[in-house]
């Protein structure tokens, strides 16, 4: 499974860790992801994904899955994520 946040894109990065002698060693930082269980108010219904704590405290910014997901763009989104998206975007055109 690829270590990237569902709703942010967010993924590894590659750096160098730095002894005192200045030598160099690669690196991989990881995002730091977590499973949960994101409510969807408009739809009625929860939906799990696995998201950075960054990502979440930017859902819980937003006012939640859906505020998020509407004003997210696609290319950052995961295709679950994308697929709940649509769901609320027909949800919100039947209204």
């Amino acid at each position: 499974m690829s270590r990237i946040c569902e709703l942010t894109g967010k993924g590894r990065q590659v750096g160098h860790n730095v002894s005192h002698a200045n030598n160099k060693t690669k690196k991989v930082f990881l995002p730091n992801l977590q499973n949960v269980t994101l409510m969807s108010e408009k739809l009625d219904r929860s939906y799990k994904f696995r998201v950075s704590t960054q990502g979440l405290r930017s859902v819980e910014h937003n006012g939640g899955l859906d505020n998020w997901l509407l004003k997210t763009s696609d290319t950052k989104l995961s295709a679950r994520a994308l697929k709940v998206k649509r769901e609320l975007k027909k949800a919100a055109a039947a209204a």
